[in-house]
């Protein structure tokens, strides 16, 4: 059953499909979460403190739980703009290249139901639950115990076939299947991750303190920017990939086979004015489906605010922040605000 379960899995799209046992010991785990919260490095993520160690037993969560399937699934799209290109390009808005097609949640998800739904179909009905960043689950911790990869340096997921540029998801189930090997570490001393990271996020190897995270900032923070971060986002309006764009497995990274991943709209290549310029109604029609679209359009404008306040000094994009300076959202008018202040002092400094 579990190697029909791999099988039934790659056929669905899913590039790897690996089982761990739900009562596997994850003590070091869970030390891990509680010293981590203790620090405060969630930031405003209250939920990661809500479930304790539900995270971490999956019995606790889903009574009856005997193992977690892991799947992981290639996002990386064909086509897109080099991701370098876009952040050096001050002009242009960088959106992580995970977010440029559909919300992966609802591929994933429906995907993994199909799974279950094959497996009642062959083996008769059991008691599951599917998962894709939908609940309480140490996706990243799960998936290592499962020997789908190890946690790399800047905690993500890496595997020596295809990096990190994947989704992950997990089945809960009730069936004894046999489980698979954890695999090696192959990070070694490497450190390209912590040292390319703009704002300095990942405070130790395999460590992230996320209120200074420009994935969290832009996404998961929902109020101000602190001020002394802005700067450092540069033209990262969704997400930021840098950790992953250095890293030597990601030159194994896999074009995804999912249409859904793909490019839509243009995003990989646009403009900071021209996403500026879009009024609420196109912000909502252009980013139906998207995961972009969870943070909102207040959220959205502020990103690119910040992003046009550290773009180089042009007349048209003075007009364009101008546009919003008296924007009915104070969050807005705020970051506007202060990306005029860097275009002046800018301006100043070129007439000087």
């Amino acid at each position: 059953m579990a190697q029909s379960i791999k099988v039934w899995g790659k056929e669905l799209g899913f590039h790897d499909i690996r089982i761990a046992d739900a009562n596997a010991d994850m003590t070091a785990v869970e030390s891990g979460l509680f010293a981590w919260l203790e620090k405060g490095y969630h930031g405003d993520m209250d939920y990661m403190a809500k479930h304790g160690t539900k995270r971490t037993r999956p019995a606790e969560l889903e009574p009856g739980t005997q193992r977690v399937i892991s799947v992981c699934m290639n996002h990386k799209p064909p086509a897109a703009k080099n991701s370098w290109d876009v952040i050096n390009s001050g002009e242009s808005a960088f959106i992580s290249r995970y977010a440029l097609g559909r919300d992966y949640h609802k591929v994933v998800r429906a995907r993994l139901q199909k799974l279950a739904d094959k497996i009642v179909e062959e083996a008769g009905t059991f008691h599951y639950r599917v998962f894709s960043d939908s609940a309480p689950v140490m996706e990243v911790a799960w998936a290592q115990k499962s020997g789908l990869g190890w946690k790399g340096k800047h905690t993500l997921l890496l595997t020596r076939q295809a990096g990190s540029m994947f989704f992950l998801g997990e089945m809960y189930v009730d069936l004894p299947l046999p489980t698979d090997e954890e695999v090696s570490s192959y990070c070694g001393s490497c450190t390209r991750c912590i040292d390319i990271c703009p704002t300095q996020a990942i405070v130790a190897p395999y460590e992230v303190d996320a209120r200074r995270c420009i994935s969290y900032l832009t996404i998961e923070l929902k109020g101000s920017i602190p001020v002394e971060l802005r700067p450092l986002i540069g033209n990262r309006i969704y997400g930021c990939d840098d950790c992953q764009l250095v890293c030597p497995w990601n030159k194994f990274a896999q074009i995804t086979t999912e249409s859904d991943f793909h490019v839509r709209h243009g995003l990989d290549d646009v403009s900071l004015i021209e996403l500026f310029g879009w009024t609420q109604a196109m912000f909502e029609a252009n980013l139906a489906g998207s995961a972009i679209r969870r943070i909102g359009y207040a959220q959205w404008l502020r990103n690119i605010a910040v992003g046009l306040g550290n773009a180089p000094y042009t007349e048209a994009i003075m007009q364009a922040l101008q546009t919003r300076a008296d924007d009915e959202s104070e969050l807005v008018r705020e970051h506007v605000q202060w990306a005029l202040q860097q275009q002046h002092q800018k301006r100043t400094a070129i007439l000087e």
